[in-house]
């Protein structure tokens, strides 16, 4: 019997429960979470609550987590290749995928003080709020969100970006320059809301997801926004 799909809503229950999204979770870190949430709302806890509404809702909660848990577990444990596909993953591979996005916000965490100096070859001037950069050999564009003058050590910063490019543009030559740039000078990255370890193929992956806009000849017109 096929394995049934966690649905959308399902999978952010997950992030809301075990604090990760599905396809970031291991099945190791889902045991010790699962065990923190069974003893966390397990009924005999609120035994001692006279409200019977009290103890119905913590009921009816440790049943949704065990539910979840069972689906995500199996999840987990299946073999990657014997579980259901995600046709847009799949897609987003097909050679004549194509892609565009309209500022698409990219975070970069540091401690390095002199990354922002040096991100874009700024000569030792520090990044400045709406300072635009050329990705070589594409119409790609990068626009700062703001300004970065912090100096002391030991600090962590934030650089927040917008990255605009559009179909003529190749994804892989944008994303290769930009792990060239951040590579041994950044801890993580944040792209659209997710985050990325700085891995040039995990960087490819993320980005083709929030970018893909289809099958050249079936896709819309409109980028991503």
């Amino acid at each position: 019997m096929s394995q049934e799909p966690i649905s959308p809503s399902e999978q952010q229950e997950v992030q809301e429960l075990f604090g990760q999204e599905l396809n970031q979770l291991k099945l190791e870190d889902f045991e010790r979470l699962h065990k923190a949430l069974r003893q966390k709302y397990h009924p005999d806890k609120f035994e001692q609550y006279e409200d019977e509404v009290v103890r119905e809702m913590a009921n009816e909660k440790f049943k949704r987590i065990e539910l979840l848990a069972e689906k995500v577990k199996k999840h987990l444990s299946t073999d990657p290749s014997q579980r259901p596909k995600d046709p847009k993953k799949d897609s987003v591979y097909d050679e004549f995928a194509e892609f565009a996005f309209e500022k698409m916000k990219i975070e970069m965490i540091t401690r390095e003080k002199d990354f922002k100096y040096l991100l874009f070859g700024s000569k030792w001037r520090w990044l400045e709020r709406g300072d635009t950069y050329k990705v070589p050999d594409t119409q790609a564009s990068i626009i700062m969100d703001q300004n970065h003058q912090g100096r002391s050590i030991g600090f962590t910063e934030t650089i927040r970006i917008y990255l605009t490019f559009d179909k003529s543009d190749s994804l892989d030559v944008i994303v290769t320059w930009l792990y060239s740039r951040i590579q041994g000078q950044t801890s993580a990255l944040i792209i659209e809301g997710e985050r990325i370890p700085v891995e040039l193929d995990r960087m490819l992956a993320a980005m083709r997801r929030k970018s893909f806009l289809g099958i050249a000849g079936e896709t819309s017109e409109s980028p991503n926004v």
